[in-house]
C-alpha cells in the first residue's frame, strides 16, 4: 500500500471544504467541512498517491480585510498579503489538524505526516493588471468624503461596486513562479501531506538582485493551484468544487457534462464563453495550462466525489492534443 514511487497528485480546494451554501461560517461549520475534505485526501494516501493541497482563501481574506477596517482607529492597519498570510496560517492549520487525524484514525500516521507552507508567489512589476485593477475587496463604503480620503491617504483605487455603493478594487496579476517550490518538493517526496499556495499564494515581487516585496492583488487561486501543479511535477492536477464539473448550457434544461477534453477543443469552449468568467472559466483556463505545459491530465469535479473523478465515473477530464 505505502508505495514510496506513487505518483503525485495537486488537489486544489475550492470554497465548499469549508463553507456550504446557506452556511453562516461558524467554526463548527469550518471543522464539519474540513473534515469532509480530509477524509477524501487520505482516501488517496490509502491508494497509494502522494498529495499537495492548494485552497482558495476569499471568504476569509474579506472577513480579514473587514477586521482590519473596523479596528483601524485603534490598532494601524495591516496589507492584503499579510492578510492572505494569516489566512494560509488559517486554513491550513485546520486542513493540517483535520488531515492529521484522519491519518490516526487510518492507522496511517507513522507513515505520513501532513504539513503547511506559508507559500508566496512571484507577479511580475509591470504586468498589465495593475494598470486596470478590477477585483473588488474589503469593505463598502457609502460616504463621498471618507472614500476620498481613502484615496489620498491610503492610495487607494475606489469604484462603485454593482451590488451597490463603493469598494476598493485592486489588480489580480498573472503568476510566474512559485518561491517555496523546492522546499514543498521535498516534503511531499519524503511523505509528507503538504499544503501550499493557499489563496493562489501571496502575492510578491523581486527585485533585481532577487529580494522580495508583498504587493496587495488578488491571486487567482486556480491559476495559482495550476502553477504549484506544475513546478512540482506533479502527475495530476484536480480542481474540486462543488459541482460535477465543466458544462455546456449550465443551469439551462439542456445543461451537458463535458466528460472529456482535449486542450484544443477546451480552448474553443473558452473563447466562445461557455464557461462562466468569474466561476467555469478560470478552472478550465487553469486546467489547459496544466495540460498544456506538462502533457498530463487535468480534472475539474465535486468535491464529494474525488475517487470517482480518477476513475472517470464523475468531472471533467483535460488532456493535452
Amino acid at each position: 500500500m505505502f508505495k514510496k514511487d506513487g505518483q503525485l497528485i495537486v488537489i486544489a480546494l475550492g470554497g465548499n471544504a469549508f463553507l456550504q451554501k446557506g452556511e453562516k461560517g461558524t467554526v463548527e461549520e469550518q471543522w464539519k467541512n474540513v473534515y469532509v475534505a480530509a477524509k477524501e485526501i487520505v482516501g488517496l494516501i490509502k491508494r497509494g498517491y502522494k498529495v499537495v493541497v492548494t485552497h482558495g482563501n476569499g471568504p476569509q481574506v474579506g472577513n480579514v480585510m473587514e477586521w482590519i477596517e473596523a479596528l483601524k482607529d485603534k490598532i494601524p492597519p495591516l496589507t492584503m498579503d499579510i492578510a492572505g498570510a494569516m489566512t494560509q496560517g488559517w486554513i491550513g492549520y485546520m486542513l493540517q489538524q483535520a488531515i492529521q487525524n484522519v491519518l490516526i484514525e487510518e492507522g496511517l500516521d507513522h507513515h505520513y505526516r501532513a504539513v503547511t507552507l506559508i507559500n508566496q508567489v512571484i507577479v511580475k512589476k509591470d504586468d498589465p493588471a495593475w494598470n486596470n485593477p478590477t477585483k473588488y475587496v474589503g469593505p463598502y463604503y457609502y460616504n463621498e468624503e471618507e472614500i476620498e480620503k481613502l484615496k489620498k491617504e491610503r492610495g487607494w483605487v475606489i469604484k462603485p461596486d454593482p451590488r451597490g455603493g463603493y469598494r476598493r478594487v485592486v489588480a489580480s496579476p498573472d503568476v510566474v513562479d512559485n518561491v517555496e517550490k523546492e522546499a514543498i518538493k521535498l516534503l511531499y517526496e519524503n511523505d509528507f501531506i503538504v499544503i501550499a499556495s493557499g489563496g493562489g499564494g501571496i502575492p510578491v515581487v523581486a527585485d533585481e538582485i532577487g529580494r522580495l516585496e508583498g504587493r496587495e492583488a488578488v491571486i487567482d487561486k486556480d491559476l495559482g493551484g495550476q502553477l504549484l501543479a506544475s513546478v512540482v511535477d506533479a502527475d495530476i492536477f484536480i480542481i474540486l468544487t462543488d459541482v460535477e464539473g465543466a458544462y455546456i448550457n449550465y443551469g439551462k434544461p439542456d445543461q451537458k457534462l463535458l466528460k472529456e477534453l482535449k486542450v484544443s477543443e477546451a480552448k474553443k469552449l473558452l473563447e466562445q464563453g461557455i464557461f462562466g468568467a468569474g466561476s467555469m472559466g478560470p478552472k478550465v483556463k487553469a486546467a489547459i495550462r496544466f495540460a498544456e505545459k506538462t502533457g498530463k491530465p487535468a480534472y475539474i469535479g465535486h468535491l464529494y466525489k474525488l475517487q470517482d473523478i480518477l476513475e472517470g465515473k464523475s468531472g471533467t477530464k483535460i488532456l493535452p492534443d
